[in-house]
C-alpha cells in the first residue's frame, strides 16, 4: 500500500479480548493500514477521518475480537518438498485458522535453512506468496555453528536442533558436544536453542518387531517417554550448567508429549532456568486408545499417548509448565503416509493442522474451564514473546501490528475436506466437529481471509518476512 492509498480500518466490536490480562469489553480498534499499526483503542475512537477512506467492519453479538494467533511451529517445506506444502498453500491455511503470524521450520525444505546461503535461498523462494507474516527458524546440525551468529544478524528468531535422527538426510541430529558448540555461540543472546527432545543416541529406534506394524501400539512402543524424558534430563542439565556459570542460554522444548518430563521441568524452571516449553493441539486433543489400525495419518514423533497422559499434558498448560501450544503442522504427500498398507513403521510422521488449533484447544480446553484470556495468552502472546515478536504482536495495542483474529466461540461445525487449504489434505481433524468457527482474519489492518466472501483470500498475498 502507498503513501497515496492511506486508508483506515475501524473495527467495532461488543466482545473483544485484547491481551490475556484484558477481561472481555465492547472496543473499538482504529488500524492505520499504509503502517498497520493500532492508532486507537476506545469505547468509541475519535479520531477524525474522512467517511471515504474509512473501511468499517461491526461484528456480530456472537462474534469475538481476540489478537491474531502465533503459531511458532510450521513446517512449509518450500523450497525442495514444495509437493508436501508451500508458503502460498501453507500460509493460506494459517489465515483460514485465524493466525496471523507463522514461523518456519529449518528443516523439511531442501536446503535446509542452517547457512547463511541457505536462508537467502528460502526467502527467496517465499518471496510474494505469503498470506501472513512468516518468521524462520534456523538450525544446528554437525558443523555449522559458526554459521549461527550471521544467521541472527540476518533475522532468525532461534535455532533447532535433534538429538535423535530427523527423518530427512540433510538435517542430521547432534550430540552433547556439538549443543555445546552451539550453545557458546548463543550466550548471553535474545535468541533460544530450541530442541526435538528424544534421545536413544544418534540413530533410528528398533521397531518392536513381535507387534504388527498396523496397529498403533506398534508405533507407540517404539517410542516410548524414556527417549523424552532422557533429552529432557540432558537438555536442563546444560541449560542449568550455563545458566549458573553467568553465560546464559535460552532453551526451549518443541512438541511436548511425555508428560513424565514434567516434574522435571517444573523443578527446573522454578530454580530460575531460561527453559520454555510447547506442547501440540493433537497432544492434548487426541489419544492413543482411540487409533484405529492403519491410521497412520495419526502417526507423529514423539507421539500421542494414552489419555492418562493427556490428562497431566493439561495440568501442565493449565498450571504454566508448558507456555504455549503450536500445529507442528507437519504434512507431506499422501503416497508418504502408506495408507496402501498402514505400515505405522513405514509411514512419514507429521500431523497436518495448521488451519485447526483455535477450535481443537478451545473444544477441548472448554471441558478444563479454560477462558478466552487463555486462548490468547497460548496462541499469541506467549509464543510472541518467545520469538522475540511481543513488541508487535501476540495483543492488540496502541503501536502494534493490527493482527486480529474475528471468530464465534459458541458456534459447531465439521471440518470438511472442501474446506481445508494446506496442500495435502490428508489430516485426522477432517470429519470431527469443533467449536470455534473462525470468520475473518486480518494482517496488519487488510482482510486477509473471509469465511463469508466468495474469494476467501485477499488476491495479492499481503504477509512479510519477519527479520527484525
Amino acid at each position: 500500500m502507498t503513501a497515496s492509498e492511506h486508508r483506515f480500518l475501524l473495527v467495532k466490536a461488543k466482545k473483544a479480548i485484547l491481551s490475556p490480562s484484558h477481561s472481555e469489553s465492547p472496543i473499538q480498534v482504529l488500524i492505520d493500514q499504509y503502517s498497520g499499526k493500532v492508532i486507537e483503542i476506545a469505547n468509541e475512537c475519535t479520531t477524525v477521518i474522512s467517511q471515504d477512506l474509512l473501511q468499517v467492519i461491526e461484528l456480530d453479538d456472537n462474534q469475538v475480537l481476540m489478537p491474531g494467533l502465533v503459531d511458532a511451529h510450521v513446517h512449509l517445506n518450500e523450497p525442495g518438498r514444495t509437493e508436501w506444502e508451500g508458503f502460498e498453500t501453507g500460509t493460506k491455511a494459517a489465515a483460514a485458522g485465524g493466525i496471523t503470524t507463522v514461523i518456519d521450520m529449518p528443516l523439511n525444505a531442501i536446503p535446509p535453512t542452517t547457512t547463511v546461503s541457505n536462508f537467502k535461498t528460502k526467502l527467496d523462494a517465499a518471496k510474494g506468496q505469503c498470506h501472513v507474516d512468516v518468521g524462520f527458524w534456523g538450525g544446528v546440525v554437525p558443523d555449522n555453528a559458526d554459521q549461527l551468529p550471521a544467521l541472527i544478524e540476518m533475522g532468525v528468531r532461534g535455532f533447532k536442533c535433534f538429538l535423535i535422527e530427523s527423518g530427512v538426510d540433510e538435517f542430521p541430529c547432534v550430540n552433547e558436544s556439538e549443543v555445546r558448540l552451539a550453545m557458546d555461540k548463543l550466550v548471553n543472546s535474545d535468541s533460544v536453542l530450541l530442541f526435538h527432545a528424544e534421545m536413544d543416541g544418534c540413530g533410528k529406534i528398533p521397531v518392536q518387531e513381535e507387534l504388527d506394524p498396523r496397529t498403533y501400539a506398534s508405533f507407540l512402543n517404539s517410542r516410548p517417554q524414556a527417549l523424552e524424558t532422557n533429552a529432557i534430563d540432558m537438555i536442563i542439565r546444560l541449560t542449568q550448567e550455563y545458566h549458573e556459570q553467568g553465560k546464559s542460554v535460552n532453551t526451549h522444548i518443541v512438541h511436548l508429549s511425555a508428560a513424565d518430563a514434567v516434574p522435571a521441568i517444573r523443578a527446573a524452571k522454578a530454580s530460575g532456568a531460561p527453559l520454555t516449553v510447547e506442547t501440540c493441539f493433537h497432544y492434548l486433543n487426541f489419544t492413543a486408545e482411540t487409533i484405529e489400525d492403519g491410521a497412520t495419518h495419526y502417526k507423529c514423533c514423539p507421539p500421542i499417548r494414552e489419555s492418562s497422559n493427556r490428562d497431566k499434558l493439561w495440568e501442565a498448560l493449565l498450571d504454566g509448565t508448558i507456555d504455549y501450544v503450536v500445529s507442528d503442522h507437519s504434512p507431506c504427500t499422501a503416497q508418504l503416509k502408506k495408507q496402501d498398507t498402514g505400515d505405522f513403521g513405514a509411514a512419514w510422521g507429521g500431523i497436518a493442522s495448521v488451519q485447526f488449533g483455535l477450535p481443537v484447544l478451545w473444544s477441548e480446553g472448554r471441558k478444563h474451564g479454560v477462558t478466552l484470556q487463555q486462548i490468547a495468552n497460548w496462541l499469541s502472546l506467549s509464543p510472541a514473546k518467545r520469538i522475540k515478536l511481543d513488541h508487535k504482536k501476540g495483543q492488540i495495542c496502541v503501536g502494534h501490528d493490527g493482527d486480529l483474529v474475528i471468530w464465534r466461540p459458541e458456534s459447531t461445525f465439521e471440518v470438511n475436506i472442501n474446506d481445508v487449504h494446506f496442500k495435502n489434505k490428508l489430516s485426522p481433524y477432517v470429519g470431527k466437529s469443533f467449536y470455534g468457527a473462525v470468520d475473518r482474519t486480518i494482517v496488519r489492518g487488510v482482510t486477509v481471509y473471509d469465511r463469508n466472501v466468495k474469494g476467501l483470500f485477499s488476491q495479492e498475498p499481503l504477509g512479510r518476512p519477519l527479520l527484525q
